[in-house]
């Protein structure tokens, strides 16, 4: 099992961010983390990737646990947060060599760089700044940084917020090209998204699991209009 979750809990003052929530997510599948602003989901992939380590309830990363090894378990995951950190002032490939060089990669870190270059399409951007990239070619810059180390897992939150539909659909054939190799946790709040490029979907919301299924059955359900209508609305702000 690449991720098993068991009854996690994280509070923020008296608010219950996220609220004795557990899955697992087999190696090799794509599962769609969906839920309003809000409902949890950033928290909880923090608290996956290790960043968050104040939490009550067990999490495990390719039977790593999470609180107890955190530097093992991020060696195995590629985490692109919501906001892309990046180092605008950078090149393009200055910036991939530095994180490869982060993660200890000394050996053919030049060519591993440059075929992750050409994997997510950033051949022609290569000698640019970061500052001078789309948002969508920023974005590919993020995916190629949390692919460097060749991790078995990629969590991935966000990451076609504010694109075009030309980018968007650009980044979802990238996600889904590495979906063949890694187990994926996407985060959005687009139905359509999780449609488009994954095997399951998990629905989060106000820090509970409120289904967990294939998008086909999902949309089947009746009980979950609410949430639908909140999805909507997040989606129109």
């Amino acid at each position: 099992m690449s991720i098993s979750v068991k009854n996690i809990v994280k509070t923020y003052g008296t608010q219950r961010a996220v609220d004795g929530i557990s899955f697992e997510i087999p190696s090799g599948e794509i599962v769609g983390f969906i839920g309003p602003n809000g409902a949890g989901k950033s928290t909880t992939m923090k608290i996956i990737t290790g960043f968050l380590s104040d939490f009550e309830g067990e999490v495990l990363v390719n039977g790593i646990d999470v609180r107890q090894n955190p530097i093992e378990v991020k060696k195995s995951i590629g985490y692109l947060p919501e906001h892309n950190p990046l180092y605008l002032e950078m090149y393009v490939k200055e910036y991939l060599m530095f994180v490869a060089k982060i993660y200890g990669l000394n050996k053919d870190t030049e060519k591993i760089v440059d075929e992750i270059i050409k994997r997510v399409g950033l051949e022609k951007e290569v000698h640019k700044k970061i500052s001078m990239l789309s948002k969508g070619y920023r974005q590919r810059v993020g995916l190629a940084a949390v692919l460097v180390h060749d991790p078995k897992v990629l969590i991935l939150d966000e990451p076609t917020t504010g694109l075009d539909p030309n980018q968007l659909i650009e980044i979802r054939s990238l996600i889904e090209a590495e979906g063949k190799s890694k187990t994926i946790m996407l985060s959005t709040h687009i139905m359509q998204e999780v449609e488009a490029i994954c095997d399951r979907v998990i629905i989060i919301n106000n820090g509970k699991i409120v289904a967990n299924d294939t998008a086909e059955n999902i949309k089947k359900d009746k009980s979950l209009e609410e949430v639908f209508h909140e999805l909507t609305q997040s989606q129109g702000e």
